[in-house]
Parts: structure tokens; sequence; C-alpha cells
């Protein structure tokens, strides 16, 4: 998992405004009672720090994945375009 995927399921889950004070403000004891920003900060892989959280807060399995969005589309002039 990207960071950037990380940050979009954390926005997904709490919000764009309590996505970044929680990361800030809520000790992991599954990251060694660390923030989920120090966390980071200090290399964790994404996707662990992600599934730490939900154990921590209790975020059921249905709700971890993040919102549902329809595939992005393809502009056809760069759709047709062939490995150079």
């Amino acid at each position: 998992m990207r960071v950037s995927r990380f940050w979009t399921l954390m926005e997904d889950e709490f919000g764009e405004s309590y996505a970044q004070t929680l990361a800030r403000g809520h000790v992991v004891q599954a990251l060694g009672n660390r923030t989920v920003t120090v966390a980071l900060d200090e290399g964790e892989p994404p996707r662990l720090v992600w599934e730490s959280l939900c154990e921590d807060l209790g975020i059921p399995e249905h709700r971890r994945l993040g919102l549902d969005r329809p595939p992005v589309e393809v502009p056809a002039m760069i759709a047709d375009e062939g490995p150079g």
C-alpha cells in the first residue's frame, strides 16, 4: 500500500479533518506506542499502520477497504497508445 492510498482510506473512514487529527494524536500500542504519523515517518509500512489503527479502533473488516468509487475513464487518445 502506498502512503497516498493510506491517506485516502483515512479520509474515507474518518473525514478529511479528523483523519489528520487522529493520525497526530492517537497512540497505537501495536505500533510501539506511537501515533500514526510518527510510525509512518519512522518507516513503518502504511498497510501495517492502517491495519493496526483499524484493530485498535475496532473498525469492521467491511469498512477497511475504503469507499467504492467508479473507475476513472481513460481518454481514448491515451487508451489507444501502445507501449512505446
